[in-house]
């Protein structure tokens, strides 16, 4: 097995270097894997996969955040934000989804992502001492999020009738407080993770 040099951060976050030792495909495969485990723990209900994805997704903040850190990246890239939307919006139409809604969910969903990387700048800004020496490369951290993003998609098409259903905002409740507990978000991710989720019922 290759090095899994660790990139260990404040709020209980500690991310590995999978995607450049390992492969990005082996690290996707285990990203699933654990969506798998939440979705099995306690019947946290129909969402719990949507919530779990979100959750990882939101989780890519801290090695995107030091990547852009240490190669004087700004954290707002509109671009990039832009050809998500895009691509998330194409892959719903695709599967015959209301775009509008995708497009609402990861709107909140990057807006969330950009709020905890610029928390990390803040930070490492005050406090150099606490700024990463390395991080994973960019590009690696991206194909991660596109994977989690059409996994996302996937999952909104496959829980389409759970988040229009009047029981939506007691299977959302459940099922965040599930990825909370599995992924043992911090208050910051905890309160990033609401905000990210707090359309998907409406």
């Amino acid at each position: 097995m290759g090095d899994t040099t660790q990139y260990e951060f404040d709020g209980g976050v500690t991310v590995r270097a999978v995607m450049m030792a390992m492969g990005v495909g082996l690290a996707l495969n285990l990203l699933s894997g654990f969506g798998g485990a939440v979705a099995a723990a306690d019947d946290p209900g129909p969402l719990a996969k949507l919530v779990d994805d979100a959750t990882l997704r939101l989780q890519t903040a801290d090695p995107v955040a030091a990547s852009k850190f240490l190669t004087g990246g700004a954290v707002d890239d509109p671009a990039r934000e832009q050809q998500v939307l895009d691509a998330v919006e194409g892959s719903a139409a695709a599967r015959h989804l209301d775009s509008a809604f995708v497009h609402d969910v990861f709107r909140d969903q990057i807006d969330a992502t950009d709020s905890l990387e610029h928390s990390r700048f803040a930070e490492w800004k005050i406090d150099p001492l606490a700024a990463p020496k390395a991080a994973p490369d960019l590009s690696a951290s991206r194909d991660a999020i596109n994977h989690l993003n059409e996994a996302m998609v996937d999952d909104i098409a496959q829980q389409w009738n759970a988040l229009h259903a009047p029981t939506c905002a007691g299977d959302l409740a459940r099922a965040t407080a599930a990825a909370v507990a599995q992924r043992h978000l911090d208050p910051l991710y905890e309160h990033a993770l609401d905000y990210a989720v707090h359309r998907y019922c409406h």
